[in-house]
């Protein structure tokens, strides 16, 4: 296999197999619609095989950050619908990360009256909202029948998105958000069908994913997960309840035929990963987090190796939207501004040169 050969992940053919990973960058405003500056910042970036969409609220009540973009309202799903229309125009692809923030967030953030967890367990340190950092408020604790409502509010999500016109989307499972807070031990502490054991912590995924899948069709569907990531509150201590936990998931989705597994590790090639990736029987997505940014030579040996179908990359698609073009020659990159990574302007988000303008 090759980083730049063509691949196919469910209903899903790419040119390459190199994935611009979801990147939160709050340009959508007060709200979460994406404008003009969104449109451009995606479709500049359409040379990639595959690109996921920065996490987006399925519900008011699962916003996290200020500007983050939603898919609730129809004005949003209209901005999404200019974005996937702009995208499929320059020959690319992409899939919407459905993120439910769960405890990451704020009342102030959200608009509504409580943020929502498994648990009554609040996130250490302190939320960015529009009045300035706050301490993260202790969340309302899903009762069951709450659980299955906010299951409804990620199918919905997935039709509209689908309505819109992307190719399909992306669980957000991962990175101590809401679902990834169901599946460890240390952010739940249910005694109901979701928690108490590897297998229970595991069942409120499965059936979202189930759900979703059952809602656009399995071809269209990804699922991402970080175990042992630890972060954002989510620390997951014990390895044989992650082992466990991640096995119980992935057998639970792997009848369903998803177009990709997505697992932020830092240690894609190493057992837990791998063994994953075996239960999964489909395509695995290998992004090496936040810590280790995936570089050129990384990336073709994963694939090569065949310790990874396709790649997920983030700085680097930050600051080069013709990355997979620099990558096939070995051209020089630009370098990421970590400064301007959050904002609400063009600044270190569709100012950086292509190739052609580096070199002109």
């Amino acid at each position: 296999m090759d980083l730049f050969s063509p691949v196919r992940l469910g209903d899903l053919e790419l040119a390459n197999r190199v994935v611009m990973a979801p990147l939160t960058r709050t340009r959508s405003g007060a709200a979460g619609v994406p404008g003009d500056l969104v449109v451009e910042h995606y479709a500049q970036r359409a040379g990639l095989g595959l690109i996921v969409t920065e996490g987006t609220y399925p519900s008011h009540e699962s916003r996290s950050y200020p500007g983050q973009p939603g898919i609730v309202t129809d004005e949003q799903a209209a901005g999404w619908a200019r974005v996937a229309d702009a995208v499929h125009a320059r020959g690319g692809r992409l899939v919407m990360q459905l993120m439910n923030g769960g405890r990451v967030s704020h009342t102030a953030i959200t608009g509504t009256d409580r943020i929502v967890a498994p648990s009554a367990i609040a996130v250490p340190g302190e939320a960015h909202t529009p009045e300035g950092k706050l301490p993260y408020p202790v969340p309302h604790a899903l009762t069951t029948e709450e659980a299955v409502a906010v299951k409804a509010e990620f199918v919905a999500a997935a039709r509209r998105a689908v309505d819109a016109g992307l190719d399909g989307v992306e669980v957000h499972g991962a990175n101590g958000y809401l679902l990834h807070e169901f599946l460890a031990a240390d952010s739940n502490t249910r005694t109901d069908v979701y928690g108490g054991s590897p297998e229970a912590q595991a069942r409120f995924v499965v059936e979202v994913v189930t759900a979703v899948a059952e809602e656009i069709g399995a071809g269209r569907v990804g699922l991402r997960i970080s175990p042992q990531h630890g972060v954002q509150g989510v620390v997951e201590p014990d390895a044989d309840d992650v082992r466990a936990t991640y096995t119980a998931l992935v057998d639970g989705i792997a009848p369903l035929g998803l177009a990709y597994l997505s697992v932020l590790h830092a240690d894609p090639a190493g057992e837990l990963v791998q063994e994953l990736r075996r239960r999964f029987g489909g395509p695995l997505m290998a992004n090496t987090g936040f810590a280790s940014p995936t570089e050129r030579g990384e990336a073709i040996g994963f694939v090569e190796s065949g310790q990874a179908d396709v790649v997920a990359v983030g700085r680097a698609v930050i600051a080069n939207p013709d990355l997979v073009e620099r990558w096939v020659g070995g051209h020089p990159e630009n370098t990421p501004d970590g400064s301007t990574f959050y904002g609400a302007g063009a600044e270190g988000y569709t100012d950086y040169p292509t190739l052609a303008l580096s070199q002109s």
